[in-house]
């Protein structure tokens, strides 16, 4: 396991190899599809003067923050993945999320020598542990109807009962 503490060093991106496990401290960025655009524009313009944002040896993890918590999306959306070269060019060295990027991203990340790394989806864990799943209601919504799932061994935390909740006091 490497551990890794922001900001990075190019040093320690030529480092890094295909397959090593990393671990990441400090601070990171949050992006995804909405947001990642419009810091390619402030890129382009020359302008973070009004932002607290400095992209030299950064991470940006491909994500939403929610108070359900944070979980990889894909990197390989349109908005998310054109804007993969030009937040290296700027000095972004991890980017993190999930989903397999094209060749033409690749290229351009060894270029600006950044890499990407993924984290493996919680739904690849609870997937494994999803011995059947059956459609019992509302099958025109998709993915969303409601299911029956057999299960075994889903790790969870139990977040509140007898009136606390582990946010309490934050």
């Amino acid at each position: 396991m490497i551990k890794i503490v922001t900001p990075i060093t190019k040093e320690l991106i030529n480092q890094l190899s295909v397959g090593d496990m990393i671990t990441i401290s400090g601070f990171i960025y949050t992006g995804r599809d909405a947001v990642l655009p419009k810091i390619v524009d402030l890129i382009k313009l020359g302008d973070f003067s009004k932002y607290d944002i400095n992209l030299k040896g950064s991470v940006i993890f491909h994500t939403a923050v929610s108070p359900a918590g944070v979980g990889p999306t894909s990197s390989n959306k349109f908005e998310i993945e054109s804007s993969i070269p030009e937040l290296s060019k700027a000095g972004v060295k991890i980017h993190l999320g999930k989903g397999e990027l094209s060749q033409e991203t690749i290229a351009a990340l060894n270029k600006y020598n950044s890499v990407y790394a993924i984290i493996p989806p919680v739904t690849a864990l609870l997937n494994s542990k999803t011995l059947s799943r059956k459609v019992v209601a509302f099958p025109e919504f998709g993915m969303e109807a409601y299911h029956l799932l057999e299960i075994k061994d889903y790790p969870a935390i139990i977040a509140a009962a007898h009136g606390k909740s582990i946010y309490d006091g934050k």
